[in-house]
C-alpha cells in the first residue's frame, strides 16, 4: 500500500489497519466496474458513464441516490481508474478553507505537470451556498473536474450554476438479486470478507437480511457483519447463521425516508397522486410509510385539506368538511388512536369524485393580471355613497324579488362578456349543477347582447364583412408556410413511436435506417444518460448524420454506423454484453421482405426486457378526394360512381397497399417477443393548387403509373370525368384541406 500525496506514516498505518479491520461494508467496496453490483442502466456495457470512465474522459458529475446504492463506491472506482489526481472531501467535515487547499493543489498539478484533478465531494448537499459558490469558478474554468454524491435531490440542494455544469446520474435502490450478490461476495472474498471462515447461512436467513435492508447494500453488510461477529462457532469451527440470528441482526426495516429531505417530498407526492388517482390501496400504503417513518400527521392533514379543494373540489363539497373534522379529531385524541382519523380522511378523499374546476380562480387571476382592467358595471356599483348624484347602482335587479331568486343581468365587465372561468365537471355534485350553470350563462349573455344591440347602428354589420376578409398577400404567405410544414407528419409519427416505446432517460437505443435523423436526435434528447446507436443503410446518409453530430460533445454524440446488420455483430463483439433497451425503426418493410432472417438477427441485440417499435404507412386508409368536395357539387348518380371508382383504386391487387394483415404476418417474430398492432390516424394541412388538379386529370403514357383520371375512366364516361374535374377546380383548387392518413405501429414486448 503506497503512501498518498501529503500522507504521513501515521496516516498510512491507519489506512492499513482499516483495510483489514474496518467495517465490512467499507472493506467490500468494489475496486473496479467489473466488481460493481447493480446500476446496470448507468454503468452497464455501452452506457455513457462506463464509456466515460473507460476512456478517462470525465466531465463534472453528480451521483444522486439513496444510501447504499453505490455513489461513493463509483467515485472510488473512478479514483482507481483515472490518471488524474483525485482529491476527496466530505462536506460534513470540510469548509471553504479545505476547498481552497484542494484548488491550490489542482492548480499546481495542472501548471507543473499538465495533470488534471478530480475533486470528489461526498454529501455535497451539506455544503451551503457560500461553499458551493467558492467551488463554482474553478469548475467553470476547468481547474477541477467536480464529482458530487448526494442522497438529496440535487435540483433542490445544489446551486443552479453548479448544476448546469454537471451531468446528473440517478442511482436506484439495489434489487434483491443485487443484494444477494453483494452478500455472496462478502462471504466468499478471502482477503476483505469472510472467505477464510466457514459461514453457513441457513434457509431464509440471507433472504431476511436482504428484505429488511430494502435496497441498501451498506445496511445489508452491516447486518451480516453483526450476525457473524455475534455468533459463536460450533465444534467444527462453523458459524451458522439461522433465521433467528438474522432477525436479531436487523430488527427494523430500513425505510428510505428523511423528514427534511428528498424522500419526504417524493413519498408525500406519491400519496397525493394516489389519492388524486382514486386508488385507496396505494394511498393507504404511502400514508402508512409516512406514519411508520415518523412524519408529523399534522403535515399530512394540511396536504389533504389542500387536496380536498384542489382535486375533489365541487365534485364533493363535503370533502373539505370531512378532512377538517378528521384533523380536529386527531388533535383531540392524539396518537395512536388518531391514526383512525388519518385513515378516514385518506380513504374518503381517495374514493370521492374528483374535479379540479376550482382552478377557475387562477384563470380569473391571470385575466386580472394580464388583460385590460374591466370597469365595474354601473348597476353593480355601491349606491350607498353617491347613488343619487352619479346614479351608481341604478337599474340593479334584486334577485330575491324574482322567481327562483334569480334574474338575468350583467355581472362581468363589458370587456369580458362571454368569458367563462368556472367549468363544472360531469362528476358528483357538479354533475347536478352543470346544466343550470350553463343555462344561466347563456341567458346572462343573451341579456347583455340584447341591451347592446339596442344601441348598435346598422353600419356595424359592415365591420364584420370588412375584417373577416383575409388580404390576398397575407393569405398567400400563409399558404406558403403551410406548404413548408412538410415535417409535421413525420414529427407526429416520431412522437407516437417514443410514446409507445416507454423510453427512459437512461435507455440504450438502437435506431435503424433513420436517414432523416428524427428518431436519432429525439433519442438523444430523451435518453441523455443512456446512448443512441444509429445504423443507416448507406454511406451518404451516415455522413450527413455524422456531420450534424459534430456540433455535440464527443460523449453526447450518437454512435453512427453505415451498412447492414453485420455492423451490429462487429459492434457486439467489440462491446461485450451490449444489449439495447429500445429498437426504433420506420418503413423497414422492404428490408424484412428481402431478408427472411432480418428480425431474428436484430433480436439478438435486444435486452431481455427490451421493447421494439416499428412504424409503417397504411396507404389504403388515406384520405379520399371525393370526401373533400361538397356533395351537392355533383349529381347524386355521378357522385356515387365517383365514390365507387376512387374506392376501386384502393382495391386493385396490382397496387402495393400494404395491408394490415400482411404486415402482421411479415413482422411476426417470436424471438422479439409478443406482437401488438396499433393503428393511429395522422392529419396534416395540405394545399391543393390548380396545377395539382390538372395533373390528376392528365393522361400518362405507357410504362407510367396511371393518373387519377385514368383510374376513374375504368368506371366513368369521359363526360362525367369532365364534370368531376370542373367540380374539383371549383371546390379544391388553391385551397387548404386537412388530409388524414393511417400509420401502423408494430410493438414487440419481451416477457418480463
Amino acid at each position: 500500500m503506497k503512501t498518498q500525496e501529503g500522507e504521513s506514516l501515521f496516516d498510512l498505518s491507519r489506512r492499513k489497519f482499516l483495510a483489514q479491520n474496518g467495517p465490512l461494508a467499507d472493506r467490500m467496496r468494489p475496486r473496479n466496474l467489473d466488481d460493481f453490483v447493480g446500476q446496470e442502466r448507468i454503468v452497464g456495457p455501452g452506457r455513457l458513464l462506463r464509456r466515460a470512465i473507460g476512456a478517462d474522459q470525465l466531465s463534472s458529475l453528480i451521483f444522486y441516490g439513496p444510501p447504499g446504492s453505490g455513489k461513493t463506491t463509483l467515485a472510488r472506482i473512478i479514483a482507481n481508474t483515472t490518471k488524474a489526481n483525485f482529491i476527496t472531501l466530505n462536506a460534513v467535515l470540510s469548509g471553504v478553507k479545505d476547498i481552497r487547499n484542494a484548488i491550490d493543489r489542482a492548480k499546481d498539478g495542472l501548471g507543473g505537470y499538465n495533470t488534471r484533478t478530480i475533486l470528489f465531494i461526498d454529501e455535497v448537499h451539506r455544503f451551503n451556498k457560500v461553499q458551493q459558490d467558492a467551488l463554482l469558478p474553478h469548475v467553470e474554468n476547468g481547474t477541477v473536474i467536480f464529482i458530487g454524491a448526494t442522497t438529496e435531490n440535487p435540483y433542490f440542494e445544489v446551486n443552479k450554476a453548479l448544476l448546469s455544469r454537471s451531468r446528473i446520474f440517478e442511482l436506484a435502490c439495489l434489487t434483491d438479486d443485487d443484494l444477494l450478490r453483494v452478500a455472496d461476495q462478502a462471504l466468499k472474498d478471502p482477503e476483505r470478507g469472510y472467505g477464510g471462515q466457514i459461514i453457513l447461512p441457513q434457509e431464509g436467513a440471507l433472504e431476511h437480511l436482504v428484505e429488511m435492508a430494502n435496497g441498501d447494500a451498506r445496511a445489508l453488510l452491516n447486518a451480516l457483519e453483526l450476525a457473524v461477529q455475534t455468533t459463536e462457532p460450533d465444534d467444527e469451527g462453523r458459524i451458522i447463521i439461522d433465521r433467528q440470528v438474522a432477525e436479531e441482526s436487523i430488527q427494523k426495516k430500513a425505510v428510505l425516508y428523511d423528514k427534511d429531505g428528498d424522500a419526504h417530498y417524493d413519498v408525500i407526492s406519491a400519496f397525493i397522486k394516489s389519492v388524486r388517482g382514486s386508488d385507496p390501496d396505494a394511498a393507504l400504503y404511502w400514508l402508512a410509510k409516512m406514519v411508520y417513518a415518523g412524519e408529523d400527521p399534522r403535515f399530512i392533514f394540511r396536504r389533504m385539506l389542500i387536496l380536498a379543494s384542489e382535486d375533489v373540489g365541487m365534485a364533493d363539497p363535503h370533502a373539505l368538511q370531512v378532512v377538517m373534522s378528521a384533523a380536529q379529531t386527531f388533535d383531540y385524541v392524539g396518537l395512536p388512536e388518531g391514526r383512525f382519523a388519518l385513515a378516514h380522511a385518506c380513504v374518503y378523499l381517495a374514493t370521492a369524485p374528483k374535479s379540479n374546476s376550482l382552478f377557475a380562480f387562477f384563470s380569473a387571476l391571470e385575466s386580472v393580471a394580464k388583460e385590460k382592467d374591466g370597469e365595474v358595471p354601473n348597476h353593480l356599483k355601491d349606491a350607498a355613497r353617491d347613488g343619487d348624484d352619479l346614479g351608481h347602482g341604478k337599474n340593479y335587479l334584486y334577485p330575491h324579488a324574482y322567481r327562483d331568486h334569480w334574474v338575468a343581468q350583467q355581472y362581468l365587465p363589458s370587456t369580458l362578456q362571454g368569458r367563462t372561468f368556472y367549468q363544472p365537471s360531469s362528476i358528483g355534485y357538479e354533475k347536478d349543477i352543470k346544466d343550470q350553470v350553463d343555462r344561466k350563462r347563456e341567458e346572462q349573455l343573451a341579456s347583455f347582447l340584447e341591451q347592446r344591440n339596442a344601441v348598435v347602428n346598422e353600419q356595424n354589420d359592415q365591420f364584420f364583412a370588412d375584417h373577416l376578409r383575409v388580404p390576398t398577400r397575407t393569405r398567400n404567405q400563409w399558404l406558403k408556410r403551410t406548404l413548408e410544414n412538410s415535417g409535421k407528419r413525420l414529427g407526429e409519427i416520431r412522437d407516437v413511436m417514443f410514446r409507445l416505446s416507454g423510453c427512459q432517460n437512461d435507455s440504450l437505443i438502437l435506431v435503424l435506417d433513420d436517414s432523416t435523423g428524427l428518431l436519432t436526435w429525439e433519442g438523444l434528447r430523451r435518453a441523455p444518460l443512456g446512448g443512441v446507436y444509429s445504423l443507416l443503410g448507406d454511406q451518404e446518409a451516415a455522413r450527413i448524420l455524422e456531420a450534424q453530430a459534430q456540433n455535440l460533445d464527443v460523449l453526447e454524440r450518437p454512435h453512427i454506423m453505415a451498412g447492414g446488420l453485420a455492423n451490429l455483430a462487429e459492434l457486439a463483439a467489440h462491446e461485450k454484453g451490449l444489449a439495447f433497451d429500445l429498437l426504433l425503426a420506420r418503413g423497414m418493410r422492404a428490408e424484412i421482405e428481402t431478408d427472411n432472417d432480418y428480425l431474428s438477427t436484430v433480436a439478438q441485440y435486444i435486452s431481455s426486457k427490451g421493447r421494439v417499435v416499428f412504424a409503417e404507412v397504411l396507404p389504403r386508409w388515406n384520405q379520399r378526394l371525393y370526401e373533400l368536395i361538397p356533395r351537392e357539387s355533383l349529381e347524386h348518380d355521378i357522385l356515387q360512381v365517383l365514390t365507387d371508382a376512387e374506392e376501386a383504386i384502393y382495391q386493385e391487387s396490382a397496387m402495393d397497399w400494404c395491408e394490415e394483415e400482411y404486415l402482421e404476418k411479415l413482422y411476426s417474430c417470436p424471438a422479439l417477443g409478443s406482437l401488438e398492432f396499433v393503428r393511429e390516424t395522422t392529419s396534416s394541412e395540405i394545399y391543393i393548387s390548380r396545377n395539382d388538379v390538372e395533373n390528376w386529370f392528365t393522361s400518362r403514357g405507357k410504362g407510367q403509373k396511371k393518373s387519377y383520371s385514368q383510374h376513374l375512366a375504368q368506371q366513368m364516361s369521359e363526360h362525367d370525368i369532365g364534370l368531376v374535374k370542373k367540380a374539383f377546380i371549383t371546390h379544391l383548387a388553391d385551397r387548404v384541406f386537412k388530409w388524414s392518413g393511417m400509420i401502423a405501429y408494430i410493438l414487440f414486448t419481451r416477457k418480463r
